[in-house]
């Protein structure tokens, strides 16, 4: 059974950078999607940013595309999203995730297989 394990969460102010990485188990990289999407509370979940093992291609949704990068290390399985000038509105717990259709590109919320979640809060 496929697992995928986040790191990298905590409290940040306003405009710094922080990096989350999730570690794969039971997955090749060449036939998966990997993504990351978060979750508010009392909020929907909302797509942050997918990348396709095979081709490195990737998605960035509106709210973070130029200050976030998704990107993977092959070598060890592990995807990082690196975030940079984050706001208050970025605060959420962020999960990482894993799935094989292509069809799902533009929604890393609706992978099949999902992390447990990091938390990320940014005060003002």
């Amino acid at each position: 059974q496929p697992r995928l394990v986040e790191s990298g969460g905590g409290s940040v102010q306003t405009g710094s950078s922080l990096t989350l990485s999730c570690r794969s188990y039971g997955i090749t990289y060449n036939s998966f999607l990997f993504g990351w999407f978060r979750q508010a509370p009392g909020k929907e979940r909302e797509g942050v940013a997918t990348i396709y093992g095979v081709s490195g291609d990737t998605y960035y949704s509106d709210s973070v595309n130029g200050r976030f990068t998704i990107s993977l290390d092959k070598a060890d399985n592990v995807v990082h999203l690196q975030m940079t000038s984050v706001r208050p509105e970025d605060t959420a717990m962020y999960y990482c995730a894993a799935d094989q259709s292509w069809l799902k590109f533009k929604n890393p919320e609706s992978f099949e297989y999902q992390g447990q979640g990091t938390q990320v809060t940014v005060s003002s």
